[in-house]
């Protein structure tokens, strides 16, 4: 079982045909030799519902609410961690930590977890969890 981070440009990218990237993660996702076990965060599916049409909206939806990707929660005492994070990766001339990056951020110090599937390849080259330990990016 190979477990993974998924930000929210490889959500679009499942289900916006268009997407450059659309064959990399339905091609990888297909692969029946790797058995994935993908989570995400509430922040993420937040951004992907605004990059998509409502019926490819819907499908992912659907595809989340079948356990395509876990979605993990988090309460108002985790965020002063992810304000840490996005004041740390928030410097000039490097593009704005997100709140959707942040989140996952946090979810990988939580779980341990560094395989992240993204589209912020700049970015996630970048952030590091607290032990200094970077990204496995897919």
């Amino acid at each position: 079982m190979k477990i993974a981070l998924l930000d929210a440009g490889p959500l679009v990218a499942l289900y916006d045909r268009s997407s450059f990237a659309h064959a990399h993660y339905v091609h990888l996702l297909a692969d029946r030799r790797i058995d994935w076990r993908l989570c995400t965060t509430w922040p993420c599916v937040v951004e992907a519902c605004n990059f998509l049409r409502a019926d490819t909206r819907a499908q992912m939806l659907r595809w989340l609410e079948r356990g395509g990707a876990s979605v993990f929660p988090f309460d108002q005492g985790h965020l002063g961690e992810m304000v840490e994070s996005m004041q740390r990766y928030t410097e000039f001339p490097r593009t704005d930590m997100d709140f959707a990056d942040a989140s996952l951020v946090w979810l990988a110090s939580e779980t341990g977890v560094t395989a992240v599937m993204t589209l912020d390849v700049r970015d996630f080259s970048r952030y590091r969890l607290s032990n200094g330990q970077a990204f496995e990016l897919l």
